[in-house]
């Protein structure tokens, strides 16, 4: 078997465990700590994943998650199943209201986008699956230059729906009444049997 290993997608694959931790990003010091790598090898091996989305770096140099390794896992039959469950009730929301809707996760304080449906208008929050941010208060609301989302809690579950899109187009009225509407009828089908 030892014929059959890569020492370069091994090194990529350790780079990639680094971030199965509870911190929200990693300095290059401390992925060469987690990883026992060169930071001059790990350089080149971050450059690589991230040119393919499974890492980003952020205006510090700190590296977290891409958005690849999300999307490929909604391929797990777990997430295929949520959102066969989620979709269509996101397809309806958007429709209704005109604006973004979307299924996030919450963990502690890290916020993930699980599923998303854009409206067609050129004017929109573009949030795509794979997302993730700090939870700033009370919801997981992402704070939108000229813009806002409302979130609404699953009962009984880590997850949230939210509509977003430019400040003012929905009245929070309408959209609070939609999002309640959505979450009573997602409510019905067990959402707490797939874990975040």
């Amino acid at each position: 078997m030892a014929q059959d290993r890569v020492e370069a997608v091994e090194r990529a694959l350790t780079v990639m465990e680094a971030f199965d931790t509870p911190r929200d990003s990693l300095s290059l010091a401390e992925l060469a700590d987690a990883t026992a790598l060169y930071k001059s090898t790990l350089l080149r091996l971050l450059g690589s994943l991230e040119r393919f989305d499974y890492v980003q770096r952020d205006g510090r140099g700190r590296y977290r998650l891409g958005t690849t390794p999300a999307r490929l896992g909604r391929r797990h039959a777990p997430s295929r199943q949520l959102a066969d469950l989620v979709m269509p009730t996101l397809d309806a929301l958007c429709r209704q209201t005109g604006e973004t809707a979307a299924l996030l996760a919450l963990i502690g304080d890290d916020v993930e986008c699980r599923l998303s449906v854009l409206p067609e208008s050129d004017l929109r929050h573009t949030l795509r699956p794979g997302q993730h941010w700090q939870r700033q208060g009370d919801t997981p609301s992402l704070t939108l230059p000229g813009g806002r989302m409302l979130c609404q809690a699953l009962p009984d579950t880590a997850y949230w729906l939210s509509l977003s899109g430019p400040q003012g187009r929905l009245p929070a009225r309408e959209a609070r009444r939609a999002l309640q509407d959505a979450v009573a009828q997602l409510h019905r089908h067990e959402l707490q049997d797939y874990p975040p």
